[in-house]
């Protein structure tokens, strides 16, 4: 990871639609606390200078200002063409990047009076710990990542400095037909890799306080329009199973003094991965729609409330399962109605559940066609406020779509 200091370059690859783009950026303008700039060495622009800064006002609050100077390639004839476009997109993502600095410092300020933590993380190069990771060292905790060693039968190799806590991410992903070897690769990513990673936590003369291990709202299985809360019981099935055997090889780091907290996660919504990106292409044809019925509830949250989640585990004095899952789970039709909306897109194609059935085999009936209507019981009654609670709010701002507003000027 680089630094910020005059000199310093940094290359990105950006994408216009398909397009990938090289962009090469060297910092300058560098003062500590209040400044650093961005020029493009090379790039998309003709021109491009971006300060960055923030100035102190009353009661220990600052402003963050983004002063962007550009020309596109090609001006002004360009300007003419997609000028208009081009401030559009830089408004909607200032409007992003300040909201989501605004919230997280709020958060970290409520816990202004702690101890930061040292943190090591599985899974950290995953959608989660991407966002995790970037999340907690905004907030000056020190991150570690533990890394796997071997593929088949992972063991896990945990940093030598003591640890706070320890949050448990990895495992293989559940998208892509269930043949068998997929199917033993999932329960071996999530229940061995867990029962390695105790065993190596346990043999440590210094032991994290805290542990944070991923689990998934698949441990109730289908259950139709139940209100399903952490204390429901686990339902049947394959990811059922695999989610009660997840969970139980946690049980060690109990009896051994630790708190524990298994998140149940739900449908993650992101831009940036996850079940959303993949549903755009169609949804932006305007060939979306509902799958089977419609009529099945998939239990949702944003993926800065499943960070947020995550942290609050880490912050507060909770142990057991947890439901990381938005106030209200919302059926597919629901789903399919809000995305089209926002996009500006019809849906009127649904898909029948033999054609979901046959392209995706059992992950169709045990992931896309089933209904799980969980509540987040235990993040509501100990204080977790969501930022986003409400589908359509959740969509607009990982989607780029909310209204503009003076927090991009």
């Amino acid at each position: 990871m680089g630094t910020i200091h005059d000199g310093d370059t940094i290359d990105l690859e950006v994408r216009l639609g398909p397009v990938p783009l090289r962009w090469r950026a060297r910092h300058e303008a560098y003062r500590e606390g209040k400044q650093f700039c961005d020029v493009q060495d090379g790039g998309p622009f003709k021109l491009w200078r971006h300060v960055h800064s923030t100035s102190p006002v009353d009661g220990g609050n600052s402003i963050l200002d983004d002063d962007v100077t550009y020309q596109l390639p090609a001006s002004p004839v360009s300007d003419w063409i997609a000028g208009g476009f081009v401030a559009a997109k830089f408004d909607r993502m200032f409007t992003y990047r300040h909201r989501t600095t605004r919230e997280d410092l709020r958060i970290h300020a409520r816990y202004g009076d702690r101890s930061r933590l040292t943190v090591a993380i599985t899974g950290s190069s995953g959608l989660i710990g991407r966002a995790l990771s970037s999340f907690l060292s905004a907030g000056g905790h020190r991150l570690e990542r533990i890394l796997r060693e071997g593929s088949d039968t992972p063991s896990w190799s945990i940093p030598e400095v003591p640890v706070d806590a320890v949050v448990h991410l990895a495992g293989e992903s559940v998208d892509g037909r269930w043949t068998d070897a997929k199917r033993r690769r999932i329960r071996d990513s999530r229940v061995e890799g867990t029962k390695r990673l105790v065993d190596a936590i346990l043999e440590r003369d210094e032991r994290p306080g805290c542990v944070v291990c991923a689990s998934a709202i698949g441990f109730y299985g289908d259950r139709g329009t139940d209100m399903l809360g952490e204390s429901s019981d686990a339902g049947t099935g394959f990811l059922s199973d695999v989610c009660q055997d997840w969970e139980s090889e946690t049980r060690p780091l109990s009896d051994a003094g630790i708190r524990v907290v298994q998140a149940r996660f739900g449908v993650i919504l992101s831009g940036f991965g996850g079940a959303l990106p993949r549903m755009l292409p169609p949804f932006r044809s305007g060939l979306g729609g509902r799958l089977g019925s419609g009529a099945q509830y998939v239990s949702w949250v944003s993926l800065d409330d499943a960070v947020g989640a995550i942290h609050h585990a880490l912050m507060e004095d909770h142990a057991g399962p947890m439901n990381v899952v938005a106030p209200f789970a919302v059926t597919n039709q629901e789903l399919t109605w809000t995305l089209g909306r926002i996009l500006g897109r019809p849906t009127p194609f649904p898909v029948p559940s033999a054609v979901a059935r046959l392209a995706f085999g059992e992950m169709a009936d045990a992931m896309l066609l089933s209904s799980t209507r969980c509540v987040p019981d235990r993040l509501a009654s100990s204080g977790y406020d969501f930022r986003y609670p409400d589908l359509e709010d959740c969509l607009r701002f990982q989607l780029g779509r909310m209204p503009l507003s003076e927090e991009a000027r």
